[in-house]
């Protein structure tokens, strides 16, 4: 065996490592399990992107009814919307609601708390510091 520098035999290694391991991200919300019931959308895992996304249940809610244009409502078990909407159309809006609710827009990391100060909400980030006023209104 050759004496291999440090950073060679490193090197070597993070090109035997599968892609998937290296990049990784924090915040991963579950894609939208949901399917048509006669004229209503019903989404499965709705409860469940809401815990993931960290934010209370009625804001994320409003956002979403508002932003499909549509009548709703949360039950225990799911999200019943009043007209059909397709799954990849709900993951967009999710999207949104985390670019516009959860994601810092200095440092990009999801740990964030909203701040309600007279009429403004701002989105304020425990990782950096930074404090943005949101510019969506719901």
């Amino acid at each position: 065996m050759k004496d291999e520098s440090y950073e060679t035999l490193l090197k070597r290694a993070q090109g035997l490592l599968p892609q998937k391991s290296m990049a990784t991200e924090r915040l991963e919300v579950p894609k939208v399990l949901g399917h048509i019931q006669g004229n209503r959308t019903v989404v499965g895992n709705f409860h469940a992107i809401a815990g993931v996304i960290g934010r209370p249940l009625d804001h994320f809610l409003k956002y979403l009814l508002k932003e499909l244009a549509t009548s709703g409502e949360a039950t225990k078990t799911a999200l019943m919307l009043g007209t059909k909407v397709p799954a990849s159309r709900l993951n967009d809006k999710i999207q949104q609601y985390l670019r516009d609710f959860v994601i810092c827009p200095e440092c990009k990391r999801p740990d964030t708390k909203l701040e309600r100060e007279d009429n403004v909400t701002f989105i304020k980030c425990s990782a950096c510091g930074a404090r943005h006023a949101v510019k969506v209104r719901i």
